[in-house]
């Protein structure tokens, strides 16, 4: 199976994508620690900060270390041609953006990798899917609703959604968006908090999670 389909079959299964970003790399590297130690199997870590490569550089070698076996790492908030190219070179097993650039699809598709388009409108989801998204980030999704997903899913019979920043940590928010047609949920900072990542709650972040996993797994 290729790593598109492997990184793509792990984020059905598991029906969410943890997403974070921190400065601190020893902080990066216990918060993934603690979601893969609750089950957490793909996360995707964003390029929010001037040391988001060096961080994900971090990660990828405690991987290649024989740390947290299975996990599949993607990066998030690639904009341009030239970040996906470092962030490839750097051992990113999927590519998230917040924009559609069809570049940056072009070049996850040369390496039969993963790309997870954002789109807000039923045009970026059609060029996005001429750009072959197999999956399509809904975002900002705090703004679109779940109404959004239920009004367009119909046109886009088949594709596949996530939506990232505005689904909360519990059933009724996360079953309203599975009902309205997403195949999972991007939990960012309603999961893990700036208070998770300042103060070292690695305890309730553990339990967020396994709150998280037990909630999707009822609701799929």
């Amino acid at each position: 199976m290729s790593k598109k389909n492997i990184v793509l079959d792990a984020i059905l299964k598991q029906g969410t994508l943890p997403l974070f970003f921190y400065k601190d790399p020893e902080v990066s590297l216990q918060i993934t620690r603690t979601l893969y130690k609750a089950g957490i199997r793909v996360f995707e870590y964003t390029n929010r900060g001037a040391a988001a490569l060096q961080n994900f550089k971090v990660l990828k070698q405690a991987l290649a270390n024989g740390d947290m076996p299975g996990l599949e790492l993607g990066i998030g908030t690639i904009k341009s041609l030239q970040e996906a190219e470092v962030f490839i070179a750097a051992g990113a097993d999927f590519i998230v953006s917040p924009i559609v650039n069809p570049e940056v699809g072009k070049l996850a598709a040369q390496h039969n990798l993963l790309w997870i388009p954002g789109c807000m409108t039923p045009t970026e989801i059609y060029t996005a899917q001429q750009n072959e998204a197999a999956l399509i980030k809904i975002f900002p999704a705090n703004i679109l609703g779940p109404e959004f997903v239920s009004s367009i899913r119909d046109l886009f019979a088949g594709q596949l959604f996530i939506p990232t920043g505005g689904v909360d940590l519990n059933h009724d928010s996360i079953s309203t968006w599975f009902k309205a047609g997403v195949c999972a949920v991007g939990m960012g900072s309603k999961l893990i908090s700036k208070s998770v990542l300042e103060n070292r709650e690695y305890d309730k972040l553990y339990n967020d999670t396994l709150k998280l996993l037990e909630i999707v797994q009822t609701i799929k």
